[in-house]
């Protein structure tokens, strides 16, 4: 299943947000035929795992097995051209072509976002879902309206971070920051 990694904040003084593809993600799953979960489990988008030599699976980004299965669950980070025709082959399957969510393409969130949910991250799972998204810090990278970029000590995981662009002297900040994972299709 393909699942978006959707976020949404009001900024003040920022230009754009955009995920930093080096940096760790932090998200918690579940299994897709049980009750089990794994909390705020850590990958590297920019880091792909090593298949064993009977694995079938297609490159990866993190796996587990669950108690009881023999099958990995992996999820695998997606490109953009993989999520164009991940979307494009859902869309397909749809009666009519019609694409199956009002959700596009992942993205960086632009001033003009402000309060609306953008998907910024795809993540191709199977036998998992994400549900909760952790901020660890450092996962992106915030330009200023002024052309400013911070990306250390960028914490939101409390909801709101601030700062100050002393070049551009303007006021830098996100408030009510809140994350979401939709499924594709």
């Amino acid at each position: 299943m393909l699942f978006l990694l959707c976020l949404k904040g009001d900024l003040e003084g920022v230009h754009s947000i955009c995920l930093d593809r080096t940096a760790n993600i932090c998200v918690s799953v579940r299994a897709t035929n049980s009750d089990e979960t794994r909390e705020k489990v850590v990958f590297n988008p920019s880091e792909t795992l090593e298949q064993e030599g009977s694995d079938r699976e297609p490159a990866h980004h993190f796996a587990l097995t669950w108690e009881g299965q023999k099958k990995k669950s992996i999820i695998q980070v997606l490109d953009e051209a993989q999520v164009k025709a991940a979307m494009k082959k859902k869309a397909g399957k749809k009666k009519g072509g019609g694409g199956g969510s009002e959700v596009g393409q992942p993205r960086e969130i632009t001033a003009d976002d402000t309060g609306e949910f953008v998907p910024v991250l795809a993540l191709e799972c199977r036998g998992l879902e994400p549900y909760a998204f952790h901020p660890m810090g450092e996962e992106f990278i915030v330009t200023s309206e002024g052309g400013a970029e911070f990306s250390s000590d960028l914490t939101l995981d409390e909801g709101d971070w601030a700062d100050y662009d002393d070049e551009n002297d303007v006021s830098v900040g996100i408030s009510e920051f809140v994350s979401k994972f939709v499924i594709f299709g």
